[in-house]
């Protein structure tokens, strides 16, 4: 597995349209990565993201699932009105 956060202005969709590469970083470290497939629509750069597979020899991740992170404060849209629901006190 590989964690961190997608480089900003990293995202390249390849010609094929199904293979995307983007870069990883931790603030000490900046791993390339490589991934045929779907990407989760949270999947942006400057955001978490936790990629499974395996590191090449030639320094390049070669990922097979893409889990992208959200942030702490995110909250299913059928939870977030219920949370802040006011209601008006009758007199």
């Amino acid at each position: 597995r590989l964690g961190g956060m997608v480089a900003d202005k990293s995202i390249v969709h390849e010609p094929d349209g199904v293979t995307i590469r983007f870069v990883v970083e931790d603030g000490a470290y900046k791993t390339p990565v490589i991934f045929k497939g779907i990407v989760p629509d949270l999947f942006k750069e400057k955001s978490g993201v936790v990629a499974e597979g395996k590191l090449g020899a030639d320094g390049v991740f070669v990922a097979t699932n893409i889990l992208a992170k959200h942030d702490e404060r995110y909250m299913p849209p059928q939870m977030a009105g219920k949370q802040h629901k006011t209601e008006t006190l009758e007199q």
